[in-house]
């Protein structure tokens, strides 16, 4: 399945989601990517949109995600690699492995600027709606549920235009709810979906969380 533009596939899932209009839930986009997805959604079932940053640190030399740190500094493993492989991995590349956690974790604290961490009370008994604009590995899934841990929703749903079959299995697992319009065996870059891949700066992203609830439709 293809779409025009994030604009777009934001729209067909707000239609899959009408039943939570006027409802106490969140938006929560995984990615800069996600915010054009999930503002669609937000503006039409008139609820807040948030979002949580997460990075992935690679093994060098191999196209391989070996986890995933957050916002809040929470490091998930790739949950594709057996406990001897992660040690493995681990043992091997320690230093680069740790100084990518650190990088990671201070690029993710600029991006933050002046929006601070996602701050859970927002979150706290509310229907949670992870919105990610194309899922792959679905490791930012898996990062974005540890995050979620200790927090106690009214109920969790995934939202996605477009997703491997590997990341629609890990939703069945992590979620309650799950809305995917389109599911591939094989999964190329999340662009490779979009005819138009314009997204807007940084900046803008967080201006567009900040002012959402004045675009209510």
């Amino acid at each position: 399945m293809y779409f025009k533009n994030r604009h777009e596939a934001g729209l067909k899932l707000a239609e899959k989601l009408e039943q939570y209009r006027y409802d106490n839930c969140v938006i929560l986009a995984l990615s800069d990517g996600a915010v054009e997805v999930g503002e669609q959604i937000a503006d039409n079932l008139h609820c807040v949109l948030t979002m949580l940053l997460t990075e992935n640190i690679e093994i060098p030399g191999e196209q391989l995600t070996f986890g995933t740190v957050d916002q809040d500094g929470t490091f998930v493993y790739n949950s594709g690699f057996s406990t001897g492989e992660r040690e493995e991995y681990y043992g091997e590349f320690h230093g680069y492995l740790e100084e990518q956690k650190r990088e990671k974790l201070q690029r993710i604290n600029r991006l933050l600027g002046d929006g601070g961490i996602l701050d859970a009370d927002m979150l706290r008994d509310h229907t949670v709606i992870l919105v990610a604009d194309g899922m792959g590995n679905g490791m930012v899934l898996e990062a974005a549920a540890e995050f979620l841990k200790p927090i106690r929703l009214e109920k969790l749903v995934v939202a996605t235009p477009i997703a491997s079959v590997n990341a629609v299995d890990k939703m069945h697992i992590i979620a309650d709810e799950l809305h995917v319009l389109g599911v591939t065996d094989n999964f190329f870059d999340t662009n490779h979906y979009y005819e138009e891949n314009s997204i807007p700066s940084h900046d803008d992203i967080i201006a567009k969380l900040n002012n959402n609830i004045l675009h209510w439709r």
